[in-house]
């Protein structure tokens, strides 16, 4: 957890990409990989532009296991509708993201740790699993201690992001609602995501 807390804006520069929009960020500075022949990089191949896909999304929610996210995959093809589509819901539904999406914390890394340490309850329950699902018409709450830690200040009074419209938050009272699964467009993203070449990896 520490370890990838530290190494979050590695992610950045070996993806390529300034994955969270953060002026911190080393992508803002060099614009390519790390390393010697960073900046030769040969033209992806088709594998590759689907396997860069799935690392960005990945990498967006504090880097999810490969293991879990495998099983992200599995239940969006399993589901009708886009696939692609149902991989994003399901990845918006987890609580971190939730946490993160409210403005509760100021990044997704935060979000997770928020959570594993109790500070979070669902309708009244408090839970500590990151990657707990949350239902439409759930209500999030963040302990009244919890309110007080710097983390949680910082993240409420942050002018760079907006809550988006599928979800309400109340910072005074550090209450949040999950309205509605959200739409493709409406999934605040920095850097282009694109769902389906990760579907794609997949079903190679």
């Amino acid at each position: 957890m520490a370890k990838r807390t530290q190494a979050k804006h590695k992610i950045d520069r070996r993806l390529g990409v300034n994955l969270w929009g953060r002026a911190k960020s080393p992508f803002n500075k060099r614009e390519y990989g790390p390393g010697q022949h960073g900046q030769n990089r040969k033209k992806p191949t088709d594998y590759g532009v689907q396997l860069h896909a799935k690392q960005k999304l990945r990498g967006y929610y504090a880097n999810i296991g490969e293991r879990r996210f495998y099983r992200y995959y599995q239940e969006a093809i399993r589901r009708r509708g886009d696939s692609g589509l149902n991989l994003i819901e399901l990845l918006e539904r987890r609580l971190d993201a939730v946490i993160y999406r409210l403005k509760f914390v100021p990044t997704v890394f935060a979000a997770r740790q928020f959570v594993s340490h109790g500070h979070v309850k669902v309708n009244g329950k408090r839970v500590t699993i990151s990657s707990y699902s949350v239902r439409d018409g759930d209500v999030i709450e963040v302990t009244e201690k919890a309110r007080q830690i710097p983390i949680y200040i910082q993240g409420s009074t942050e002018a760079g992001r907006d809550v988006p419209g599928y979800l309400e938050a109340d910072h005074d009272k550090g209450t949040g609602k999950f309205i509605r699964a959200p739409k493709f467009e409406e999934v605040p993203y920095p850097a282009q995501m694109e769902p389906n070449l990760i579907i794609e990896f997949y079903s190679r």
